[in-house]
């Protein structure tokens, strides 16, 4: 929790020195991504405890969640001042730039008999049919392949808990009833070399 602290007050001292343009004043490419950078990595891989890798995901997928937390669907306290006032055309600018970059595995280390039991149960839950057999997403549906641990091992448990605020109900249906150690055995299996 103090890591997770620790990122929030870099990001919001991170976030006040950036240049604000004035209001209807458009803002640059680089300014836009730079802002996301700070905590999402420059190259979307992020490299910070909890916060999730934008790299590879697909475009569509990153249009819609930027519009649901700018439109206030998605709540998440920490990114309201950087999405708030977003242009349709700056949301796309920023989708883009992330989903055209390559994914990499953070430097978590994954646990083989995880992410053997994690297999196993992805093959159960049919996580392909909608994430892919590769998880590497589509469309709407996020890539799961090399995303951080930590993260994916909590947004699994928020959609499990029903704590996910915006999200799509089908994630909750999907992983209800699982164990804490089911969710964090899907996660060593999504995020491992080879899913």
């Amino acid at each position: 929790m103090v890591k997770l602290g620790v990122a929030v007050v870099t990001f919001t001292t991170v976030l006040a020195m950036l240049p604000r343009p004035a209001l209807g004043q458009a803002r640059t490419a680089a300014e836009l991504v730079g802002a996301c950078s700070a905590c999402h990595g420059e190259d979307g891989n992020s490299r910070l405890e909890n916060v999730p890798s934008l790299a590879g995901q697909p475009e569509f997928f990153l249009l819609n969640q930027l519009v649901l937390m700018r439109d206030g669907v998605r709540t998440i306290p920490v990114m309201a001042a950087l999405v708030r006032g977003l242009t349709d055309a700056d949301i796309q600018t920023i989708a883009s730039h992330f989903a055209a970059h390559d994914p990499r595995a953070s430097s978590e280390p994954t646990d083989d008999a995880l992410a053997t039991r994690g297999r196993a149960l992805a093959v159960t839950l049919r996580c392909g049919s909608c994430h892919l057999p590769s998880l590497e997403g589509r469309q709407q549906i996020p890539r799961l392949a090399k995303q951080r641990i930590d993260y994916l091992t909590r947004a699994l448990k928020d959609y499990r808990d029903g704590t996910r605020a915006g999200a799509d109900t089908l994630m909750n249906n999907a992983v209800a009833g699982l164990s804490d150690a089911d969710l964090t055995a899907l996660a060593h299996y999504a995020t491992s070399p080879e899913p």
